[in-house]
């Protein structure tokens, strides 16, 4: 007998881990793998530490002249990051 409940696993799991509160952990964790996709792969091999705090982004980099470039398309950074998580995730990015 078959229950008229029934949802798609996919919607069960989301709404375990929105319950438990690691849902925008799990968030943040696709965007620090998405940096290399956003960016390329020739400035994130300068990428030596990425971390998400508090809504900050924190990249720490090897070279200060990509440093220079990234952050003056930091706004922009933002905005393409936050598109690929469906909502503000990121709220500013620190470059070191």
């Amino acid at each position: 007998m078959r229950k008229h409940n029934t949802q798609p696993l996919s919607d069960v799991v989301q709404q375990y881990l929105k319950s438990l509160g690691l849902d925008k952990k799990l968030k943040e964790v696709k965007l620090i793998n998405y940096w290399e996709t956003l960016i390329g792969k020739t400035i994130a091999k300068a990428t030596t530490d990425i971390y998400i705090a508090n809504g900050i982004m924190y990249i720490s980099l090897q070279s200060s002249v990509i440093r220079k470039e990234l952050s003056m398309i930091k706004t922009e950074l933002v905005k393409r990051m936050n598109e690929h998580a469906g909502e503000t995730i990121i709220k500013d990015i620190v470059l070191k």
